[in-house]
């Protein structure tokens, strides 16, 4: 929560748990180097060695996730998809003392960040599953208006990664998808061009509208003209050429726009309802 005591003066969060509009007077003054973004397969010990495609017709799967199971009922028709809830340590924990779960599927960063990386069985590439937007990166709150504590943590801003994130936000936000409905995406940057592939499903996975768009992006020594008015889909990068930002930005919400003009509304409206009735 935010509250307005002013004892704490900057937050640590995953970017994917942040809204793509913050609470006004706040900002992402930094969103670091990102770690895998990918989603990982963690098998039960006695699967040990197989890969989802290796496991016995009808095993479960367990996932919180509806843009994870959405792609993999999709992908793997042949397994069965269950929730599962708990923070990474119950989860894993429900999965090797239960013969609940014969695998679990969880971002491949957070278990490298609590050193459970040899637990990664499979790290799934996008044609399997996309992530989430922002997946695997670390964003830093400030308050806007501490210009000082702003300025301090820009630093640790890491260009590829603000960019992509840019990109994935702004197309999450115009589809005006949240946290409860399956949207992935995908980004790479090479040789000054960002890719950005995003997707939206129905929660089986039947019906998916998915589409890719590039832009060249051109990192130009242009500063903003007042520090104040330049935020993209809640980061402050003034250190970041305010070019490459925009361009960055205009991906995503093109991206979405076509997804839009294609039904995605349909689709999500639809899983939306779906999941609240369940």
């Amino acid at each position: 929560g935010h509250v307005y005591s002013n004892m704490v003066d900057l937050v640590v969060h995953s970017l994917k748990d942040l809204p793509t509009s913050l609470p006004p007077g706040f900002t992402i003054g930094a969103v670091l180097q990102r770690e895998n973004p990918h989603d990982a397969v963690v098998l039960h010990p006695k699967n040990a060695g197989l890969t989802l495609d290796g496991l016995p017709e009808k095993s479960v799967i367990g996932t919180s996730s509806l843009r994870r199971a959405a792609q993999l009922k999709k992908r793997f028709p042949q397994l069965e998809f269950e929730n599962i809830r708990g923070n990474l340590n119950t989860r894993l924990r429900k999965l090797d003392e239960k013969d609940d779960y014969a695998a679990i599927i969880l971002a491949a960063a957070g278990l490298k960040r609590m050193g459970w990386e040899t637990r990664i069985s499979q790290v799934l590439g996008p044609e399997d599953c996309m992530y989430a937007v922002g997946q695997g990166a670390l964003a830093i709150e400030v308050r806007a208006r501490d210009r000082d504590i702003l300025e301090m943590v820009s630093i640790l801003h890491h260009p590829d990664t603000v960019l992509r994130c840019i990109a994935e936000r702004a197309f999450l936000k115009q589809l005006e998808g949240g946290c409860s409905v399956p949207v992935a995406v995908y980004t790479e940057m090479k040789n000054s061009v960002l890719y950005l592939t995003g997707a939206v499903y129905s929660l089986d996975g039947s019906d998916c509208l998915k589409e890719t768009m590039q832009t060249n992006i051109e990192l130009d020594n242009k500063v903003p003209e007042s520090a104040e008015e330049n935020v993209h889909v809640g980061i402050t990068a003034n250190n970041i050429s305010q070019t490459a930002l925009d361009a960055a930005e205009r991906l995503g919400v093109v991206l979405a726009k076509i997804l839009l003009s294609k039904g995605a509304k349909d689709i999500l409206t639809t899983a939306r309802q779906l999941n609240d009735a369940r």
